[in-house]
């Protein structure tokens, strides 16, 4: 049975004030108890964010890293300085990152493999633009960025991964794709893993990411294959995040 999974991408919003608050507050509401809580908070409140879950159930992770273990290379943050901040898993191609900077599907491949390297959980961003589902090119999107991971890694290696499924017209847009649109392209995922190893498809937990919120969230968790969400802006509202996470549960 695959346990149920939030996930909050904090993206490059907050200050000190904020993001202790909301540590403080998702702490107290004893989040992660029943469902797990992944916090991904901007690089520079790390420390922050370390220090004040560390005795909570709540995981913490990157919202990016690099393939690189380490070098000249400015600006960049290696999986191993993650690690060193207790951070337990890795935003990868998250759609903002593929098209904002440019991130291929290899790139992605990569990071997953060096991720993993790293004994660090990848979550593998994929999805389509509103062009490309219109165009009904949804499922030959998809499938060519899990398979060039798939390529790389193996099933077993994607195994180790959590998927993501976010729709690029639905974040951010306050669009948010029905509970059946996104089952359809979850169950897709699922069975694409399938075909390499059922064992695996079955293992491997889905989230939902587009523009998850309080009201949304219960019928979006109750599809059999959607195991959770990835949270933009939402999760940055106290009450709101609550109310996901409680909906996961």
């Amino acid at each position: 049975m695959r346990k149920r999974l939030v996930a909050a991408n904090w993206k490059m919003n907050g200050d000190k004030a904020l993001v202790a608050d909301l540590l403080d507050s998702f702490k107290a509401a004893n989040l992660g108890l029943n469902s797990e809580v992944i916090i991904f908070a901007p690089s520079i409140f790390m420390g922050l964010t370390e220090s004040k879950l560390s005795d909570s159930n709540i995981k913490w992770g990157g919202q990016n890293c690099s393939d690189i273990e380490k070098g000249a290379f400015t600006g960049e943050i290696s999986l191993s300085m993650l690690k060193e901040f207790g951070c337990t898993h890795v935003l990868v191609g998250h759609s903002e990152r593929r098209t904002l900077y440019n991130e291929s599907n290899a790139i992605c491949a990569e990071k997953v493999k060096s991720a993993l390297a790293q004994d660090v959980t990848p979550i593998l961003c994929v999805g389509e633009t509103l062009e490309q589902r219109e165009n009904g090119t949804t499922e030959a999107i998809v499938v060519e960025q899990i398979n060039t991971v798939l390529d790389l890694v193996g099933i077993q290696g994607l195994a180790q991964c959590i998927i993501a499924y976010e729709p690029v017209w639905a974040i951010g847009t306050g669009k948010t794709a029905s509970p059946e649109q996104a089952q359809d392209v979850h169950a897709f995922i699922r069975q694409l893993l399938a075909a390499q190893d059922v064992v695996a498809s079955e293992k491997v937990q889905i989230l939902y990411g587009g523009s998850v919120n309080g009201a949304t969230a219960a019928e979006l968790f109750g599809m059999p294959d959607i195991d959770g969400g990835l949270v933009g802006g939402a999760s940055l509202k106290q009450e709101e995040f609550i109310t996901i996470c409680n909906a996961a549960d």
